[in-house]
C-alpha cells in the first residue's frame, strides 16, 4: 500500500537546508511513496501549503491561537546547577539553557503543530481528524485541537503503548477523542501509524490525517517542520536576548523528529552552531533492541518516505525499542537523514538506564520531571559539553529542547527508580 506511487519530480530550493532538491526531499530522502487513493489528497495538502499556510492570514490566526491558547512563547530557562554536575572534573564547560516547550498547554511541543493542521484541516472543509500517537502527546494535543474546533477526532495507539501511557489515554478520552488500541506487529508506533494510513485511504475525502512527526510522505514533513520551527524562531531570539550570541550547540531528542527540526531549523543557516540529536538505543546499539535509526539503520522506505529506516537484510522493517515510546519507532523524518549524510548534524544515542538516570537527575537539581523522551538528550549533555569545549577551547553555550513533561512516564518511573525519602 505506501510505496506504488511515487512523487513527482522538478527542481527547487528547499529553504531548510539550502540545497537544490526535487520537490519534496531533502536530498535523496523524501518524496511520496504511497497508494493511488491518496496523491490527490497529499496533492491538495500540498497546495495547501502555499495557498493558506504560508499566507499572512493563516500565520495571524494560528500565531494568535499559540499566543492566547498554547502559551508561546514558552520561556527559555537556564539549568545552573545541571550545568555544573554534567562535569565530573568540576571544571565549568557550559552554560545550559532550555527551550521549555513542556510548559505548553498539553506539556509538550506537540501542541504546535496539532493547532496548525487542524485549523487547516477546518478551511479545507473537512469533517474528521485521525492521528497516530505512540507517547500519547500527539494524540492529546490533536484531541485538544478537535475539542477546540468541534471536530470528531479518532486516534491510533499501539497497545504496548495504551499499556505504559494510560494517563494520556484518559486524557484524550475525556477530551472527546477515540482511542482505538492497535493488536498488530509491535503494538507500537509504527503499528498505529500504518492503522492509521488505512483508516486514511478508506475516508480520504472526509479525513485529514495529522501526522504528529516531520515524517511521513511529502508534503507532511514540510508541513510539520514549518509548524514546529515556531520552537527555534523562538529560542534564537531568546539567547540572544540573554546572551548576546548564538548557542554553540542546538540539541533535541530524535524519534521521527518534529521537535529536533522546529529547534534546528532556527539555526540551520548559521554554522557555528552545531546541531545534535539524540536518538534512543534502548538496551544498547549492539543488543539489536534499540530506536537508534540514524545511527544503526540503513535507508529504505517506510511509511511514505524515503529516510534510514530499522530493517534487516531483505528490506523488512524490524521492530525498534526504547523505554520512551515516543522514540520507539524504526524510522525517522527524511530531513534528518539528510542533515545526518551532509554532516551538518551529529546524531548520537543514548541507553534506557541512562535516561532514567537522567530524569532522576534533572528532577533533583533542577525541579523539573521530564518526559523520558527529552531525558535521552539531558542524559548526553555533558557529552556534548566536553567534545564542543575541548573543540572551541572554552566554555560553550548549550540550547536543548525540553520537548515534554514527566508525568504521563510516572509508572514507568516509580517501578524502574529507586526513590528516596529526601535528599
Amino acid at each position: 500500500m505506501l510505496a506504488s506511487a511515487a512523487m513527482s519530480a522538478g527542481q527547487t530550493t528547499t529553504a531548510a537546508t539550502g540545497a537544490a532538491a526535487r520537490d519534496g526531499y531533502f536530498g535523496e530522502f523524501g518524496g511520496r511513496f504511497v497508494a493511488e487513493t491518496l496523491v490527490l489528497a497529499l496533492e491538495e495538502l500540498t497546495r495547501a501549503m502555499h495557498d493558506i499556510v504560508l499566507q499572512p492570514d493563516f500565520q495571524r490566526e494560528w500565531r494568535e491561537l499559540l499566543a492566547s491558547y498554547v502559551g508561546r512563547p514558552t520561556p527559555l530557562t537556564e539549568a545552573k546547577r545541571l550545568a555544573r554536575a554534567i562535569d565530573p572534573s568540576g571544571a565549568f564547560l557550559a552554560r545550559l539553557f532550555l527551550k521549555r516547550e513542556d510548559l505548553c498547554h498539553t506539556g509538550a511541543h506537540k501542541i504546535n503543530n496539532a493547532i496548525g493542521q487542524t485549523l487547516l484541516a477546518k478551511k479545507l472543509g473537512k469533517t474528521r481528524i485521525i492521528a497516530e500517537t505512540g507517547a500519547g502527546q500527539h494524540g492529546v494535543a490533536t484531541a485538544t485541537a478537535c475539542a477546540l474546533f468541534d471536530l470528531p477526532c479518532v486516534v491510533y495507539m499501539g497497545e504496548e503503548d495504551v499499556a505504559r501511557q494510560a494517563p494520556n489515554v484518559g486524557r484524550m478520552r475525556l477530551l472527546g477523542a477515540e482511542v482505538v488500541p492497535v493488536a498488530s506487529g509491535s503494538r507500537t508506533l509504527k503499528d498505529a501509524m500504518n492503522e492509521a494510513l488505512r483508516d486514511w485511504v478508506t475516508n480520504v475525502r472526509t479525513t485529514h490525517y495529522c501526522i504528529g512527526s516531520a515524517a511521513g510522505p511529502h508534503p507532511y514533513p514540510e508541513l510539520v517542520a514549518s509548524l514546529q520551527r515556531v520552537i527555534g524562531d523562538e529560542a534564537r531570539v531568546q539567547i540572544l536576548e540573554r546572551t548576546g550570541r548564538l548557542p554553540d550547540a542546538a540539541i533535541a531528542c530524535v524519534g521521527g523528529g518534529s521537535n529536533a527540526i522546529g529547534l534546528f531549523r532556527g539555526f540551520l543557516a548559521d554554522e557555528s552552531v552545531a546541531l545534535y540529536g539524540v536518538e534512543a538505543a534502548g538496551h544498547g546499539v549492539s543488543s539489536g533492541k534499540h530506536a537508534a535509526t540514524l545511527t544503526a539503520g540503513r535507508i529504505g522506505v517506510l511509511h511514505g518516505a524515503r529516510s534510514y529506516v530499522l530493517c534487516n537484510d531483505d528490506g523488512q522493517i524490524e521492530e525498534a525499542h526504547s523505554i520512551s515510546a515516543g522514540l520507539d519507532y524504526p524510522g525517522v523524518g527524511p530531513e534528518h537523514s539528510h542533515l545526518k549524510d551532509t554532516g551538518r548534524a551529529t546524531y548520537i544515542s543514548a541507553t534506557d538506564d541512562e535516561a532514567l538516570a537522567a530524569v532522576s537527575q534533572v528532577a533533583r537539581l533542577e525541579g523539573i520531571l521530564t518526559a523520558l523522551e527529552t531525558a535521552h538528550p539531558f542524559a548526553k549533555l555533558g557529552v556534548i559539553a566536553a567534545e564542543l569545549a575541548g573543540k572551541r577551547g572554552r566554555p560553550v553555550d548549550l540550547l536543548m529542547c525540553s520537548s515534554g513533561r514527566g508525568d504521563k512516564d510516572l509508572e514507568t518511573l516509580l517501578r524502574r527508580l529507586p526513590l528516596g525519602s529526601g535528599r
